[in-house]
């Protein structure tokens, strides 16, 4: 379980410092946009995203057991981070994100990594198109720039609550939205190398700023970022909130390691190498408690940031480290103009990574899947959109290993990486 950065550090060089440095730089770019999105798609303050990009990205690269894999917010949680806040405020969601590390700090020591096996592919494509599906409408309301008090969280009723809401379109607002989502597209074929997500970003909030359109940004909304980490603290631990955020800190545990480890099964794929899924495990826990105590989001590997490291060359978990210094940085000192970002189109870059995480190029073969293994996938997707997270993991899961146990030869999954 030993990290991988005390293994690659015995025989690291300049050279590789040099492309650390560069590959970290470049996802830090990425990273930044996502962060402060997924912190506000989440219902949580903005400056949170940045905090477990930090702090949580910093401890996974630190402790982990992948070369290149970088960790802090992800689409994932969203669903998740957003029920927990709605039900138990702020407080609730640190406490349930601490619980988290924990249970994952002990299936670490328990050497439980290599469970991820077991789970069935349907099930984890399924629950991801629900999550995208959940993502893509939650960006709905700042998209088209609806003048709507607080979307619900049930899917039908916040289509209805959109629906009704569709008197107070904006165009100005669905412009930059759409222009950004172009731009990203444009950036990420035209110059694959360019961090096209912070650019395509920046330069619309830009034109919001230049000729003063109608368009909320994170500072009209929010009011200004922190330019300094908070001091860590402790949240208000009692046995019954503790036994009411059990469930809760069970998912996000769940969530954390089984993305985390698909991510690093991803990046093994990329760069020929092979992760140590006990030692990544114990540093999903000792990130998501290191979030936590900042009063941050819960944290896990991302794959697409990931996959983008490797392609910026990445080699080490420098890059990682530098990539969470690097936000620190920009924290400290241009907190002020991330205030003008466009929430249309953070919400547009939103909607592309739900794109994205649905991963359209394999829909095909999922229709072409044996008949058992589309219905899994169909019913944990609708459980996910419809129902609840954990009914949708709970169920999926066990029906999944019913049908692996009829049949006993269940071929492995192929994991690819998505774009953004």
């Amino acid at each position: 379980m030993t990290p991988k950065l005390i293994t690659t550090m015995k025989s690291y060089s300049r050279p590789l410092f040099l492309g650390d440095l560069a590959a970290g730089i470049t996802v830090a770019m990425v990273a930044l946009p996502l962060s402060l999105a997924i912190a506000i798609a989440s219902g949580a303050d903005p400056a949170t995203g940045l905090i477990t990009a930090i702090v949580g990205g910093f401890l996974i690269s630190l402790l982990g057991g992948s070369r290149v894999q970088i960790g802090g917010p992800t689409g994932a949680f969203i669903v998740v981070v957003y029920g927990v806040i709605a039900a138990h405020g702020h407080d609730g969601l640190v406490l349930a994100t601490l619980m988290a590390g924990v249970i994952l700090l002990v299936a670490g020591a328990l050497r439980a990594g290599s469970l991820i096996s077991y789970i069935p592919e349907p099930v984890i494509n399924g629950f991801t198109i629900g999550i995208a599906v959940i993502i893509a409408t939650s960006q709905l309301k700042d998209f088209l720039g609806l003048s709507i008090a607080d979307v619900p969280a049930e899917f039908f009723e916040k289509l209805g609550v959109l629906w009704d809401a569709r008197g107070s379109f904006n165009a100005a607002s669905l412009g930059i939205g759409a222009l950004t989502m172009l731009l990203i597209w444009a950036l990420r074929r035209m110059f694959p190398r360019l961090p096209g997500l912070i650019v395509a970003v920046a330069f619309t909030s830009g034109l919001v700023v230049l000729f003063d359109l109608p368009v909320d940004t994170i500072r009209s909304r929010f009011g200004d970022l922190p330019s300094t980490l908070p001091a860590p603290r402790l949240p208000e631990i009692t046995y019954a909130r503790i036994v009411e955020l059990l469930p809760s800190a069970i998912i996000i545990a769940f969530l954390a390691g089984v993305e985390s480890l698909l991510s690093a099964m991803v990046a093994d794929r990329m760069i020929g190498g092979r992760h140590r899924s006990n030692a990544e495990v114990l540093a999903q826990g000792a990130a998501n408690i290191g979030s936590a105590l900042f009063g941050g989001l819960p944290a896990t590997g991302a794959i697409a940031r990931t996959a983008t490291n490797v392609r910026a060359g990445g080699k080490t978990p420098v890059a990682g480290l530098v990539h969470a210094l690097t936000i620190l940085l920009v924290m400290l000192v241009a907190a002020p103009l991330a205030g003008y970002l466009a929430m249309p189109a953070l919400a547009g870059l939103l909607l592309l990574t739900a794109w994205n995480m649905s991963e359209p190029q394999h829909w095909r073969a999922h229709l072409a899947l044996p008949r058992a293994d589309l219905l899994l996938l169909l019913l944990t997707l609708v459980l996910t959109v419809l129902a609840d997270v954990a009914v949708a993991i709970g169920v999926g899961v066990a029906v999944g290993l019913a049908l692996r146990l009829r049949r006993r030869n269940v071929p492995p999954a192929d994991w690819n990486p998505p774009k953004h």
